[in-house]
């Protein structure tokens, strides 16, 4: 079942971030997670495939908060993790990977969405976004 969302601009759910960067390699992934988050009433969506964007982009204009999937092509997005911390912006990793093997001991408890994950899912993340914060 989907969620609801209203679709006056005025209804939407104040809890929602305004400004989030999505750190995805799969761009039609990307894609469809920047349209559903846009219908939530995000008002800003950026997205970097791999880890020096996503490190640029932050250094541009930080977001209010981010959705990282852990592995980017050839790499994993740890470093992007290690930098969202130190500056105390909130983020929620997407992964595919099951289990606490795939991530450093200090992100095991960080806030995740599965892949595939559904509109629910995407939205209780953007809706508790302020209770992501690593700090």
């Amino acid at each position: 079942m989907d969620t609801v969302v209203p679709d006056d601009p005025a209804s939407k759910p104040a809890g929602i971030p305004r400004d989030v960067l999505i750190v995805e390699d799969d761009v039609i992934i990307a894609i469809d997670v920047e349209q559903t988050i846009a219908e939530f009433g995000v008002t800003s969506a950026r997205t970097a495939s791999n880890v020096a964007q996503a490190l640029a982009m932050i250094a541009e204009r930080a977001p209010d908060f981010v959705l990282l999937d852990v592995g980017l092509s050839e790499d994993k997005s740890f470093a992007v993790a290690n930098r969202l911390a130190v500056l105390k912006i909130p983020f929620a990793f997407v992964t595919g990977y099951s289990g606490d093997k795939a991530f450093p001991a200090e992100y095991s408890g960080r806030p995740r969405l599965s892949k595939p994950f559904s509109r629910d899912e995407l939205f209780a993340i953007l809706s508790n976004w302020r209770s992501c914060n690593p700090g």
